[in-house]
């Protein structure tokens, strides 16, 4: 296929595949539409994906939703909008750079915009005629599920379900909404408007409803309780507090203890002090939450002490886009910490990444008493897509603290640099810790000579812990020529984007682990004609990783740092230029 070629046969083979966007400000309703679309799509027999970008306030600005619909699994984000549902005027000028001649824009001509060739649909006033206002968004549900020809009873039982705790006067309004939506779609669809954008459910529809609908902070916090999570101590701070909040409401279910902490240098000491007891803590956080935590993890260096961080990366430095997505903050989990000591650095592709890493992030942070890292971001975070579930079966917590004896050595020197860890009252032996260096029953000490053997042994765990890293993914032909690599949340927009392309010659390699590298890293490079970079950061930070470890220095990289995600199409542009 001629490169040229790429993106037209992209778009026109993805028929079975329609992108919709609601936008509006904060306020009108755009996460309900959201939360119920994703779940009537799933249960109607389609796939789905949902992703959002929204701005840092409560009321007001500009925000919007895409929810991809399709028979075949999607699960990244395009460029271009199919349907459109403009909530207020600020929706048609936020979103016009995706705005193309084939995009159906459905909404209240007058109220959004007199000028642009729109479907006048009168939300507001049916609304009003079934009682209020509020139930215009919900009147917008009922449209779109009757244009995906999706079964009544369906958005009937979501809306019964999702308002039922408001009481039966609201439930009903919604319902009404619903079945109203559904006799204006009908007339719609009669006038020959939106009848192309039906999607065929596939013959495997019964599959996908019983798939799975999550995002990523309900699968970090899946992945924590599979992982023995007991104990979770965090500020609130965008991207990462859904990960608090999904574990707070199920404390009482899973004996989690959830500390919603003053300030994050008391978050992650409190998560110390949880391990040193015993527990399984985590902290959950982003950039500047976690610069000020960057004492405790070297605390945690010190203590020899387990801990679980969360960092859900946002657009910096300082505040920066709060409510926004980069991969920004590679370099900072990586070098956080004054003094050396070993960690692990795990950078999740998608719902089902984040799950069993988590989980495995507990297991490796208590087998080497380590800090290790999730690093996440708000696009991963905030997405949904249904899934197939998770094996629990083969979920095992493995803890490795030990019964202490009389004259326990907390730091006892050894071979492979793991001591026993011991907990305070579990044995006869004398649990000591300290902050300052110590001798191996935990005692502060400066002699310089003990101090050389214990920076030796805390870095010889090092050994140990590249024996367990997890090898970077090759998606595409063993014998390529060009390869694309990436880190974390890109996986899957550079996965279809592959798919798209086509081109045997061209073969992708993603790296779930970023830190340490597994060693057939330079392998993989070297092997290859052209290597090209895809990341969502300003630097190519992983770039420079790549070069501190093999030497090698990539010339092609493909970097994104506006706030916002790489779009499949866009991608397939992109590469077109640099393949």
């Amino acid at each position: 296929m001629h490169k040229a070629d790429y993106k037209n046969n992209y778009l026109s083979e993805d028929k079975q595949s329609t992108s919709l966007v609601i936008g509006g400000e904060a306020g009108h309703g755009i996460q309900t539409v959201e939360t119920l679309l994703t779940r009537i799509f799933k249960l109607g027999g389609l796939n789905v994906f949902a992703t959002k970008e929204y701005m840092s306030r409560v009321r007001g600005g500009s925000n919007s939703t895409q929810i991809r619909v399709s028979s075949k699994k999607v699960l990244a984000p395009v460029k271009r909008i199919d349907i459109l549902i403009p909530l207020d005027k600020s929706a048609l000028p936020h979103l016009k750079d995706r705005i193309n001649k084939n995009t159906i824009i459905l909404g209240e001509k007058e109220k959004v915009s007199p000028e642009q060739d729109i479907l006048d649909v009168p939300f507001s006033r049916v609304a009003e005629e079934i009682g209020n206002l509020i139930f215009a968004n919900i009147v917008a549900v009922g449209i779109i599920a009757a244009i995906f020809k999706i079964k009544q009873q369906i958005p009937l039982g979501c809306i019964k379900k999702y308002f039922s705790a408001k009481g039966e006067k609201i439930t009903q309004g919604n319902i009404a909404a619903i079945k109203r939506g559904y006799e204006l779609a009908s007339d719609l669809i009669k006038k020959g408007s939106l009848a192309q954008l039906s999607i065929p459910i596939p013959d495997f529809s019964q599959d996908i409803q019983e798939e799975i609908l999550l995002n990523g902070a309900e699968a970090v916090s899946l992945g924590a309780i599979s992982g023995g999570c007991n104990f979770i101590s965090a500020y609130p701070m965008s991207p990462s507090t859904g990960v608090l909040i999904f574990l707070s409401q199920h404390a009482e279910e899973f004996n989690i203890i959830a500390e919603q902490a003053e300030d994050e240098i008391s978050a992650i000491n409190l998560a110390l002090g949880a391990w040193y007891a015993g527990a399984r803590g985590m902290v959950t956080t982003s950039g500047g939450g976690f610069a000020l935590m960057e004492e405790g993890v070297s605390l945690a260096g010190m203590l020899e002490l387990p801990i679980v961080i969360h960092l859900a990366q946002r657009s910096g430095p300082a505040t920066g886009l709060p409510t926004r997505t980069e991969q920004g903050d590679l370099e900072l989990a990586l070098y956080s910490g004054h003094g050396e000591f070993p960690r692990i650095i795990y950078a999740p592709g998608g719902i089902q990444d984040l799950f069993y890493l988590t989980q495995q992030a507990f297991n490796l942070a208590d087998k080497f008493q380590i800090p290790v890292f999730v690093l996440t971001d708000q696009y991963l975070m905030d997405s949904y897509y249904n899934t197939m579930e998770f094996k629990l079966s083969k979920m095992d917590i493995e803890r490795y603290t030990r019964k202490t004896k009389k004259n326990y050595k907390r730091y006892q020197l050894n071979k492979n640099g793991i001591s026993d860890r011991g907990i305070p009252g579990w044995g006869e032996g004398l649990v000591l810790v300290d902050s300052d260096e110590h001798d191996e029953h935990g005692r502060i000490t400066e002699d310089l000579s003990l101090r050389t053997r214990m920076v030796d042994k805390r870095l010889r765990k090092l050994k140990a812990i590249n024996e367990n890293t997890i090898s970077p993914e090759l998606a595409g032909n063993k014998e390529y020529e060009v390869l694309i690599v990436s880190w974390g949340s890109t996986y899957y927009i550079i996965k279809e984007a592959l798919g798209n392309l086509n081109d045997h010659k061209i073969s992708f390699l993603h790296f779930k682990q970023v830190y340490p590298l597994p060693s057939e890293t330079e392998e993989y490079l070297k092997k290859a004609k052209k290597v090209i970079v895809v990341e969502n950061n300003a630097t190519s930070q992983f770039s420079k990783l790549l070069k501190l470890y093999t030497g090698i220095e990539v010339e092609h990289k493909i970097l994104k740092y506006n706030g916002l995600p790489f779009f499949v199409d866009e991608l397939i542009g992109k590469l077109e230029k640099v393949i």
